[in-house]
């Protein structure tokens, strides 16, 4: 079942570098938000607070609350227990070097070895899910490697569906891909959306427009405006805001 997400009063430094100002956002459940903003502004670093990336980079503070509906991430759950909550699919895609079917199952082992038959139907149904299961149901024990670039995001997006989270992270994941895989990792985000909340960074505002309920726009590290997509995209309410959507700076 889809949960929320949000973040309260949320600071993070590196260091002396102030690099999330204050930022309270609410990420709805059954959703798709999408954060925008030019290089830099903070939409990845965020993305990255909601499970706990940052926790590995050296003098990396973060405070305010990071909430998994009523549950703060920071303090009221482990980081393995989070992330089988919150998945996350990155900017390029990277199948692990083992087979594809080991690929889709490789969070359901580490939490606990389900049976071979329960496995194999989680396996077809989650690439069923993604739009893979026809292209590859007869290469199941072939490498996750010798998928082409499209098709290893989409493999990389059932990995983290098969466990069944609460929520999908997707940093820039098309970003890498043809126009062809975009479209079709596009209609995935929306469609997952269904039964999962999202939360997408994107550098590209048309397909902020094309997928996502709620944008987000973010600007040196403060979160400027956020409104319903189609509105903050007609009637932007701050000179910002409007500057990047109409290509001034960005």
């Amino acid at each position: 079942m889809a949960l929320p997400m949000s973040v309260e009063h949320l600071n993070l430094h590196y260091g002396s570098f102030h690099a999330l100002k204050d930022v309270s956002l609410q990420m709805p459940a059954g959703q798709v938000t999408a954060f925008i903003g030019p290089s830099g502004c903070g939409k990845s670093t965020l993305l990255r607070c909601l499970n706990r990336m940052n926790d590995r980079i050296a003098d990396c503070k973060v405070d305010g609350k990071v909430l998994l509906g009523d549950t703060d991430v920071y303090r009221d759950v482990d980081v393995y227990t989070l992330r089988r909550h919150v998945g996350m699919v990155f900017q390029k895609p990277n199948p692990f070097p083992i087979s594809i079917f080991d690929n889709v199952t490789y969070g359901l082992r580490m939490a606990g070895h389900p049976k071979r038959s329960e496995l194999e139907e989680i396996v077809e149904r989650t690439l069923t899910e993604v739009g893979l299961w026809n292209e590859v149901k007869d290469k199941l024990d072939h490498s996750g490697l010798s998928l082409s670039g499209g098709q290893a995001q989409r493999l990389c997006i059932a990995r983290a569906l098969a466990v069944d989270p609460d929520v999908l992270l997707m940093d820039e994941p098309t970003s890498a891909l043809d126009p062809i895989s975009t479209g079709l990792v596009e209609e995935l985000a929306t469609k997952i959306a269904e039964r999962h909340t999202v939360v997408i960074v994107t550098h590209n505002m048309q397909q902020a427009t094309r997928i996502s309920n709620t944008c987000a726009f973010f600007y040196l590290g403060e979160l400027v405006e956020v409104a319903p997509t189609a509105q903050l995209f007609s009637d932007p309410k701050d000179k910002r805001t409007e500057d990047y959507l109409t290509g001034r700076f960005g």
